[in-house]
């Protein structure tokens, strides 16, 4: 009987060891992925990434198939945590086998990795065939919604503001230090906490704000169709819709939080509402937003207001290794 042959699987190696020349195919590829699936324009960021690719700084692993690089994940360390910041495996490649080789290499990098303790990722290119993910004993999984709506739909929402006993302004530089602190207040026992480590203090909900707001994770940050409220009686801000442009025609909401005390009364309807009519008015066919499978409030607000999901993917979080 003839001997069975061994399976044969793409070399894992670090990024530092790739040049520009061999990630570029990939990185094209994946612009093309991030239009056709989010309406979303990569172009931004792969451009970040070659930069760091060029002097060697780029950290993480990649995939090499008979010399052609055919996946990658580069990774960020912060103090005791370090973050998968991109994750994706060419389609002609995206099997489970090679999804989990790669994020079992690019996760195992970070726990050996001096002083990192906490490991987080949100991983919108997965495929989704991998039934068990790397180092699964350490592991906590939420799934998330990427959910769109279209711009038509955006002028039949009614106004709430009268209930709400607040006013509201576009984004001002003013309003940073105080949105920091509702962050902090509006997550404070979430999921999106358990997700998401900044949400727990006002300096992580301060990085958290300078993310969003200077660098092209979420797109580039849209400041007048970023919507405010105030509230009457204490003139504190109580609310805030933050937004970003993902592409020439398309927005997303990177964040949308209301204080605790002044829920319940259509606060953050009506923020949403305001946003998405100034990211239509900018010229927007589509606006997105991504939830937690289990945040059901938030998501019966999102369809109430027309948003439809069209992608799962999963947000992993590694600790206590």
């Amino acid at each position: 009987m003839a001997a069975l042959s061994d399976v044969s699987l793409p070399e894992v190696i670090e990024l530092q060891q790739i040049g520009l020349g061999e990630l570029d195919p990939l990185l094209a590829e994946e612009i093309n992925v991030w239009t056709q699936r989010f309406a979303w324009d990569f172009r931004g960021s792969a451009e970040l990434l070659r930069r760091f690719v060029q002097v060697h700084a780029l950290h993480g692993h990649a995939l090499r198939w008979r010399r052609e690089v055919i996946g990658y994940a580069y990774v960020v360390v912060e103090g005791r945590k370090g973050l998968i910041g991109d994750f994706y495996v060419s389609s002609a490649h995206a099997s489970a086998t090679n999804e989990a080789l790669l994020l079992g290499a690019v996760v195992q990098g970070l726990m050996l990795t001096s002083g990192v303790r906490r490991i987080e990722s949100q991983l919108m290119m997965l495929s989704g065939g991998m039934s068990q993910i790397p180092f699964h004993r350490f592991l906590t999984r939420h799934d998330r919604l990427f959910m769109e709506v279209t711009a038509d739909a955006v002028p039949a929402l009614k106004p709430r503001a009268g209930s709400t006993g607040a006013k509201f302004y576009t984004w001002e530089e003013r309003f940073g230090e105080e949105i920091a602190h509702l962050v902090a207040a509006a997550y404070r026992g979430h999921v999106d906490s358990e997700i998401n480590d900044q949400y727990r203090t006002i300096p992580g909900a301060r990085h958290f704000l300078t993310n969003i707001i200077r660098f092209p994770g979420c797109g580039v940050f849209a400041p007048l169709s970023s919507a405010v409220a105030v509230d009457d009686r204490t003139g504190r801000v109580c609310g805030a819709c933050l937004t970003s442009m993902v592409s020439e025609n398309s927005g997303h909401v990177t964040q949308l939080c209301v204080l605790p005390a002044v829920r319940g009364v259509g606060l953050g309807y009506e923020l949403l509402r305001r946003s998405l009519l100034n990211l239509r008015q900018a010229g927007c066919t589509t606006v997105s937003l991504t939830v937690t499978c289990s945040n059901v409030d938030a998501i019966r607000l999102y369809e109430s207001m027309g948003f439809r999901s069209s992608a799962v993917f999963p947000a992993l979080v590694w600790e206590g290794f």
